[in-house]
């Protein structure tokens, strides 16, 4: 364990350290070609900002709204059909569109059912084998640009359905 410690503390470093040294070693400008990144992320960062804002919005209207509660309760039924825990269901549906109003259920949920429980082991396996797809999704091609999507969506929620099913099953053990 302490092995794991260490490696985890020098291996920043060591590549920074790499990278900088390639840079220098093949004879490119490291400082320019830093700021020209920096530069081009603030363009990019600039271009997203816009989605991230009406994304963090929209969230936290439907959480402040009771919205997302009603639809949970809605989703709970067809959700026991499929083996899901009513409490997951608000956490699946929040974990599509953003990760930090998914971590504040999370948290939610650990504080009323416990870490240790069914539904705080399957709610934590949850969150580690999903992603936010709608964020993804409307960020990454947003900044791009790219307005056909074909087949990501369906391969995004395809891909949550079998981590939530992997999430129930494993917790289960």
């Amino acid at each position: 364990m302490s092995f794991l410690l260490f490696l985890s503390g020098i291996l920043v470093p060591l590549l920074l350290f790499y990278i900088v040294g390639f840079g220098v070693l093949s004879r490119r400008p490291v400082f320019d070609d830093f700021l020209r990144g920096a530069a081009d992320g603030i363009r990019t960062v600039a271009g997203i900002l816009p989605t991230l804002v009406g994304l963090m919005t929209a969230v936290g209207v439907l959480r402040a709204s009771g919205f997302l509660d009603f639809l949970g309760s809605l989703l709970t039924g067809p959700a026991s059909l499929l083996s899901i825990p009513a409490p997951l269901v608000p956490l699946l549906l929040v974990r599509l569109v953003s990760n930090s109003a998914a971590v504040g259920l999370l948290l939610d949920l650990f504080r009323q059912y416990g870490a240790d429980s069914f539904t705080g082991m399957a709610a934590s396996i949850l969150m580690s084998s999903t992603e936010t797809v709608f964020y993804c999704v409307s960020v990454y091609f947003g900044s791009v640009g790219v307005t056909r999507t074909r087949y990501t969506l369906a391969g995004a929620l395809t891909a949550t359905a079998a981590a939530t099913a992997a999430a129930i099953f494993l917790a289960a053990r």
